[in-house]
């Protein structure tokens, strides 16, 4: 019986430590709701001020915000959150899309006169994720649920799947391998051909920007990089989140793939790119130096990394919104905004020739101990390779 209960015990540790660190390839099914499988590290812990400034066309009849409202799961902890509004005293409602499950404060001013003020504090947990994804254990999977199907075609405004995107996959994979191969080839081309530019760039996760101009922001890499991802047969979908620091553009969007077994894995291929771009260009780094460094940072995208200085809002692309906008939104970044049908126009901050603005965010973060970006902090590739 003491021995019955000893095994017990063991059995239970060891079940605990699977569902901890998602390494439970033996028994994974195929499900684009389930939980990320990562392994979590080195929690942060915000206390989140995060305004939406609204100055409505003069005379406005009706102006309405849905604000993205982030939600726990495992890669973050969401609690004390609170709504508000000024002057103007307006109670949201909120909601789920139905597509992705995307959860939204909706707001509406009836005749708002001057700015609006929409705040929202809450306290957020965050953790680093790191997937440590073996090459030889991601396997092709060679037919797929249709609850994968909205992962896996092109939609109608930012991830595209078509002739011209196929056949740009054939000049830089002519001959396929394995889908973490694969896809790992799909990212360096991007870096290496695809220039970051705030100025020249959709925010709206275009994939059309990069195929056409080589070119865009964030969201333009990741709509890319999905978009030769769905060609290859591998699921993928932009998220999109907020820097947890201060920054002129707090919005920032990362690409998950499907990686069977290991579920949904988070790779950022335009902060990892600008990351390489300071390494090669350090006047204070040696040639040797200067190698292991870069090596570290692509091997780090490529085995699947989320920091902690980021927190996710929302998934996919092109939904409707609840209630119904006056059109599809192709993603929400910070928040959308419409005055009597009209989409105000989204601010970009960060594009230093842009000088008005219809909104604007305002926002502070508290953090409970000392953090620093990894994709500006060397030190965390070789402080953090350990954890590979």
């Amino acid at each position: 019986m003491k021995t019955y209960a000893i095994l017990t015990w063991m059995m239970a540790g060891v079940m605990s430590l699977v569902c901890e660190f998602g390494l439970a390839q033996g028994v994974e099914s195929l499900d684009p709701d389930s939980p990320y499988r990562a392994v979590r590290h080195s929690p942060v812990t915000y206390d989140v001020d995060f305004s939406v400034v609204v100055t409505p066309p003069y005379k406005a009849k009706k102006l309405q915000v849905w604000l993205p409202i982030p939600v726990s799961d495992f890669g973050q902890e969401v609690s004390d959150s609170k709504l508000t509004s000024f002057p103007l005293q307006v109670e949201p409602n909120i909601a789920n899309e139905s597509a992705y499950g995307n959860r939204f404060a909706y707001f509406e001013f009836a005749s708002p006169q001057g700015a609006q003020i929409i705040r929202h504090q809450f306290q957020i947990k965050v953790y680093e994720l790191r997937w440590n994804l073996d090459p030889a254990a991601v396997r092709q999977v060679t037919a797929w649920p249709a609850s994968f199907d909205k992962y896996r075609k092109g939609d109608s405004q930012s991830v595209l799947v078509n002739d011209r995107f196929t056949k740009l996959l054939d000049e830089i994979i002519p001959t396929r391998s394995t889908p973490f191969q694969d896809l790992g080839n799909v990212m360096t081309w991007v870096q290496n051909n695809v220039e970051y530019d705030h100025i020249d760039a959709s925010l709206r996760a275009d994939a059309a920007q990069v195929l056409t101009k080589r070119r865009g922001h964030c969201s333009d890499y990741h709509s890319f990089c999905a978009s030769l991802g769905r060609a290859l047969g591998v699921p993928t979908r932009v998220t999109y989140g907020i820097n947890a620091f201060p920054k002129n553009s707090p919005s920032h969007c990362k690409l998950e793939a499907y990686m069977a077994p290991y579920g949904w894995v988070s790779f950022d291929v335009s902060e990892t790119q600008k990351l390489v771009g300071e390494i090669n260009q350090s006047q204070e780094l040696g040639v040797v130096e200067k190698s292991e460094l870069v090596q570290l940072a692509l091997t780090r995208m490529r085995s699947g990394f989320r920091d902690n200085t980021w927190f996710l809002q929302t998934k996919g692309t092109d939904y409707e919104l609840v209630p119904k906008a006056s059109k599809r939104v192709p993603v929400v970044r910070t928040a959308y905004i419409e005055a009597d049908g009209i989409p105000l126009a989204e601010p970009d901050p960060a594009n230093k020739n842009q000088k008005s603005f219809a909104w604007m965010t305002v926002h502070e973060y508290k953090a409970n101990r000392k953090v620093t970006y990894p994709f500006t902090d060397l030190n965390s590739l070789k402080t953090n390779k350990d954890k590979n």
